[in-house]
């Protein structure tokens, strides 16, 4: 993440927000990758959602209907921009099957961060 978005300082903290939407049965790997490269703070989330993908079925007392969100898990880290790379890496590579609703990754720059413990701002809250 060499290059900052444009209209926001390049003076800032240098902190970035990961967030990924993978298959649930992806989040194992995903996670055990992460830990392996020495990531902390991560949130999981289970939520459900409507991609491009065609809608999957279900079958409910024998009447077959379309579901319309399918399981995912969002993952958000926040760290610095100088580790943003290998986190998004770690993602793709232990988070993709290659099948249409493998997810996606978004990385945003973020302004401030704080500790509501300690009062901490920046790199030293997260």
């Amino acid at each position: 993440m060499s290059s900052r978005a444009a209209g926001i300082d390049a003076e800032g903290p240098g902190l970035v927000k990961v967030q990924a939407v993978i298959r649930e049965h992806r989040l194992d790997d995903v996670v055990q990758r992460l830990v392996m490269i020495g990531v902390r703070g991560l949130t999981v989330r289970i939520v459900g959602g409507a991609g491009s993908a065609e809608h999957p079925r279900q079958v409910f007392r024998g009447v077959s209907f379309p579901v319309p969100f399918v399981p995912h898990i969002v993952l958000e880290w926040v760290g610095s921009e100088s580790e943003a790379d290998a986190v998004v890496r770690a993602i793709q590579q232990r988070a993709h099957t290659g099948k249409v609703g493998d997810g996606q990754i978004v990385v945003q720059y973020i302004d401030d961060a704080v500790r509501i413990r300690t009062g901490e701002h920046g790199g030293d809250a997260v």
